[in-house]
């Protein structure tokens, strides 16, 4: 079995990677351990809460435990279905703020700056405004991702944006144009009441194609042969199989599988693989390294009106939403219920939003377990840009086990003192006179939770991730000893072989992760198909004009 280009993981990027090198003519073979994503729990929007908790479908990761959040073990989600994550998340469309790709750009990436990676936005999406306004020059119409807004017919949505502006904050009618910061619709990849993953925009299309198929099998490692990949060991039916690649392996297995593919590969930090018993075929330090994540808090209210989901929040409600969408893929089943969003900075001085909001009118985790209190409504709030690090290590040489995620979240100062930021914004939100009509009692942290030890105890026992790894592969200059790619997705010190997914990113962009990894699949595809880049962009991003001095 051979291709010209053997890619691993059908997941956001290696999906899109699969559309664009088969449109090109390219033969390519996609290896997937998941199986199908057929089924109401998966496609059906509103039924978010139950794939990630599926072990059908997801890897079932869990980090270490976490020392600064009371050594709570948490939860790390990754698809393990055709479409990845993409098929199991939350389907939040963000492509992250202009000012983080330009960092990337500083950081080594070169020629990923925003300029250079707007373009790959447009080609990726087909907008749909929804009669709510944007920006269409800043926009895509073409493209396989179909990106929307629910309809907001839920009074709370807009009480959200209002209370926004009367705090004092920006309203945008588009994040992912030309302002990010501000309140104002959240997007989503839903498209006519179905989850638009990359798997139905990218992959399905794509195997219609006489030149590209998947193969189902768990990628054991890459074959190197004279420094050079030629292929990836699969493991099928309790076999193993070699998968050649006529011109490149792509490793596009997520920010935890991927490193621990290379490092099962021979890269990586050569003390920690002699650990294991893995000869050294490229010593790169980076590999595992520069784990980040966001988390976030629920920031629970009560509400003085029956007018949340919670009036949902039943067996018999359920159902009959999920026969309506099973027969008409409209009404609560076809959103994700994540209809209002905000970009906010946390204080003078900083440039760019650096806190994110998700607003849902119920109080509920992503676990599905509904409050006690009833009728509620909450912000999912968090940092986007925390310093704090983690790695991504072997447990074993088996492939079958699972890797060491430590994230070492809540490891600075800093952290501490933007979570406790999040919550004081929150709560004048929460208090101003858009939400007088509906609005009870906190239900948590709770009004008796005041003082900054108080909020930390809080923070430590309630902080939840919000399900962005990325960082682990990250891309830089060939001369950067912690670089694991060049700014093309090399992977530096072995020919023929290139990792294109969230492990590339430098650093952590703003908001959900689903948009700029798909990207990172579109424009890696450029480079291994040895095509210019599209010509960059000359649209300007909107910065707050008086962001030195003033926090709104």
């Amino acid at each position: 079995m051979e291709a010209d280009f053997v890619i691993v993981g059908a997941g956001s990027a290696g999906c899109a990677m699969a559309y664009r090198l088969s449109e090109a003519g390219a033969s390519v073979l996609v290896i997937e351990y998941g199986g199908t994503d057929v089924g109401p729990f998966i496609q059906m929007p509103a039924a978010l809460s139950y794939p990630m908790n599926m072990s059908r479908y997801d890897w079932g990761y869990q980090s270490e435990p976490e020392p600064h959040l009371n050594n709570r073990r948490l939860v790390c989600p990754r698809g393990k279905v055709i479409g990845g994550s993409s098929s199991i998340n939350g389907m939040v469309y963000v492509r992250g703020h202009a000012m983080d790709f330009d960092t990337w750009a500083e950081m080594g990436a070169d020629g990923w700056s925003y300029a250079d990676v707007l373009p790959y936005f447009k080609r990726m999406e087909t907008w749909h405004d929804g009669g709510h306004g944007g920006d269409p020059a800043w926009r895509g119409s073409d493209g396989p991702l179909h990106v929307t807004r629910g309809p907001r017919s839920n009074p709370l949505f807009k009480a959200f944006v209002e209370a926004g502006r009367q705090a004092g904050y920006e309203v945008t009618d588009d994040y992912n144009g030309e302002k990010q910061e501000g309140f104002g619709p959240m997007e989503q990849t839903v498209w006519k009441g179905r989850r638009w993953s990359a798997a139905n925009a990218y992959l399905k299309p794509a195997l219609k194609r006489p030149n590209c198929d998947i193969v189902r099998g768990l990628a054991a490692r890459v074959v190197i042969e004279e420094g050079r990949a030629t292929g990836v060991e699969v493991i099928r039916g309790g076999k193993k199989q070699v998968i050649r690649a006529r011109r490149e392996v792509v490793v596009a297995a997520s920010s935890i599988n991927s490193p621990k593919l290379l490092m099962l590969s021979g890269i990586g930090p050569a003390a920690h693989l002699a650990e294991h018993g893995i000869g050294v075929i490229a010593d790169r330090p980076g590999v595992g390294a520069n784990l980040q994540d966001h988390l976030e808090l629920y920031i629970q209210q009560a509400a003085i009106q029956p007018i949340t989901l919670y009036k949902h929040w039943n067996l018999v409600s359920k159902g009959l939403i999920g026969a309506q969408w099973l027969f008409t893929k409209t009404g609560l089943g076809a959103s994700n219920q994540f209809e209002s969003a905000a970009f906010i900075r946390s204080k003078p001085g900083v440039k760019y939003p650096d806190i994110q909001y998700h607003f849902l009118p119920i109080a509920v985790r992503y676990d599905g377990q509904a409050a006690a209190e009833g009728h509620g409504f909450q912000a999912h709030v968090g940092p986007m840009r925390s310093p704090s690090r983690g790695a991504v290590t072997l447990r074993s040489a088996k492939v079958e086990d699972a890797p060491v995620i430590r994230f070492n979240y809540m490891s600075t100062e800093q952290d501490w003192e933007d979570f406790r930021t999040c919550i004081r914004l929150t709560r004048e939100i929460f208090g101003q006179d858009a939400f007088k009509p509906y609005a009870g009692h906190e239900i948590q942290p709770g009004a008796d939770v005041q003082t900054d030890e108080e909020l930390n105890a809080f923070i430590a026992e309630h902080a939840e991730s919000a399900y962005h790894p990325c960082g682990t592969c990250r891309m830089g200059r060939a001369d950067d000893p912690n670089a694991v790619v060049d700014p093309q997705g090399r992977v530096i010190g072995v020919d023929g072989l290139r990792v294109a997914d969230s492990s590339v990113f430098p650093q952590i962009t703003n908001g959900n992760l689903n948009a700029p990894s798909i990207m990172v699949g579109e424009k890696m595809s450029d480079h291994l198909l040895g095509r210019d880049p599209l010509p960059r962009a000359n649209e300007q991003p909107w910065i707050h004009p008086s962001w030195a001095t003033s926090q709104r």
